[in-house]
């Protein structure tokens, strides 16, 4: 056989309401493809929680990748601190780390004195803006979870990301360390937005 048929889903639209299918759709493509952990974006914990209700009992790792601290305000992680309590306390792990695909390159954007898109930068708006912004999102918290070690790179591993809140693409992704970038693939698009 050289193909697979697989079910992809399409939301209307992005955001946070497509939250609880997204867990159900990442927790169906991982038992069917034999994959142990699923990575879910989360800034405040709402769509880690989620995740993790839906994934009770079934067996698969939940890692939870934030934004960094100082990512809005400087000095304030945005992630709910009971919540994070909490999710650690069931076995959870949450990892925060610098976005590997903005991070320091927005700082030159941004600059007055350099200013200008750098490399970096096009690759991340190119995910956004040709597939979806949750791509973008997934991509990035699979270089992060691989930089910190929480996921090895030989797996392939589920990866969710949403557009501003929640939770709304659902991937498959063989992971690589940010260094290695062209080494990830986006193996299977499982859930995305169809409207933008």
């Amino acid at each position: 056989m050289t193909f697979r048929e697989k079910k992809t889903w399409y939301f209307d639209k992005p955001g946070p309401e497509n939250t609880a299918d997204a867990a159900r759709f990442a927790i169906e493509r991982a038992k069917e493809s034999g994959i142990k952990t699923i990575l879910v974006a989360s800034t405040s914990g709402k769509s880690a929680e989620v995740f993790f209700q839906a994934m009770k009992g079934s067996g698969l790792d939940l890692i939870v990748i934030s934004h960094v601290v100082g990512f809005t305000k400087p000095g304030v992680w945005e992630f709910d601190k009971e919540i994070a309590a909490r999710l650690r306390s069931e076995g959870t792990t949450i990892v925060t780390g610098t976005h590997t695909l903005s991070g320091l390159e927005r700082a030159i954007t941004r600059s007055p004195k350099l200013g200008g898109s750098s490399r970096t930068e096009v690759v991340a708006e190119t995910l956004r803006r040709t597939v979806a912004i949750g791509l973008k999102v997934a991509v990035e918290c699979v270089l992060i979870a691989a930089d910190q070690g929480a996921i090895g790179v030989d797996e392939e591993v589920i990866a969710v990301g949403g557009t501003m809140s929640g939770s709304d693409t659902v991937c498959v992704i063989r992971p690589a360390h940010t260094a290695s970038y062209f080494d990830l693939q986006v193996r299977e698009i499982v859930a995305m937005p169809r409207n933008r």
